[in-house]
């Protein structure tokens, strides 16, 4: 056990020095990644790689998740659960995440991304969308191919990030699959004062939940992730240059915030982005964590 403690704690001191350091550095000349703040239409316009099945956990058309599993390997990596984001409204599909699904695919991992209903969805807004995540989380346990069905690291981003966030904390403790890390990307996290702001996105929040936080209390103290701490293997990926999701949600008690100065809202999610590369790092490097520990028992 002491072993155990002793190599996962070196092993995330060197990942935060790695990753914190690195977000400093401007990007090297040669390097192929795009230029910072990159438009979600870009990402859009992308290529990417068809997923290997389309399964659905729910009775629902849109309660269904889109599975890549990844080159055959000796590892059971844990399974990533990707969780899209939008705004929480129906205009917003999991198909914009399909570039960053099939590339965190090729790059190694088995990616299971959720369709889920959203505002504007029958069914779909507070509570409905959440229920959704929760159950394609659980339904992990039902999927087909040689993935890891007991481990799970769920990445959101922007809305989605909140729901992933959100289902982390809400998730019953030893029960299967496990969620052993979370990852927000740009996630929102202080949910009622997203919501007062002026933003597109921010508007949203409250047709989202059904009305303002002052209008439904209740709704909103059980839908904020702030309220929900202390968060625990929980990692926060903020760009500076965000103008949907501001800086100031990347804070959660508990959880490990890291920010790249000129990386925008859509960085996360388009596969040649620095950004993107930052968290490729971190899932490879918790890959490698989990292996050292398995190896050290």
């Amino acid at each position: 056990m002491h072993m155990h403690f002793d190599l996962m704690k070196r092993k995330w001191m060197l990942l935060w020095a790695l990753l914190l350091i690195g977000s400093k550095i401007q990007v090297a000349e040669g390097n192929d990644f795009v230029p910072p703040n990159v438009s979600f239409s870009s990402v859009t316009k992308l290529p990417f790689v068809e997923a290997s099945h389309k399964i659905s956990y729910g009775s629902d058309p849109l309660q269904y998740g889109l599975l890549w599993q990844a080159p055959s390997s000796q590892e059971k990596q844990p399974l990533i659960v990707l969780i899209h984001g939008g705004c929480w409204l129906n205009a917003f599909g999991v198909d914009h995440a399909l570039p960053m699904a099939s590339a965190l695919a090729q790059s190694g991992f088995d990616v299971w991304a959720l369709e889920y209903r959203r505002t504007g969805d029958e069914g779909g807004g507070w509570p409905g969308s959440f229920e959704d995540v929760q159950a394609g989380i659980k339904f992990v346990n039902q999927l087909p191919g040689h993935i890891n069905h007991k481990e799970v690291i769920l990445v959101g981003h922007s809305a989605g990030g909140h729901l992933a966030l959100l289902a982390k904390q809400k998730h019953d403790s030893g029960t299967q699959p496990e969620i052993i890390k979370a990852i927000g990307l740009a996630a929102i996290t202080d949910l009622s004062s997203y919501a007062a702001g002026q933003n597109s996105c921010q508007t949203a929040g409250p047709q989202f939940m059904g009305g303002t936080a002052e209008e439904k209390p209740d709704a909103y103290q059980a839908a904020d992730p702030k309220v929900h701490g202390p968060y625990q293997q929980t990692v926060l990926l903020q760009g500076q240059a965000d103008v949907i999701v501001p800086e100031s949600q990347a804070k959660l008690d508990g959880a490990v915030a890291i920010k790249l100065a000129s990386s925008g809202h859509f960085d996360w999610i388009h596969p040649k982005s620095q950004a993107f590369d930052m968290l490729l790092k971190l899932l490879i490097e918790e890959k490698s964590t989990e292996q050292d520990i398995t190896e050290a028992k």
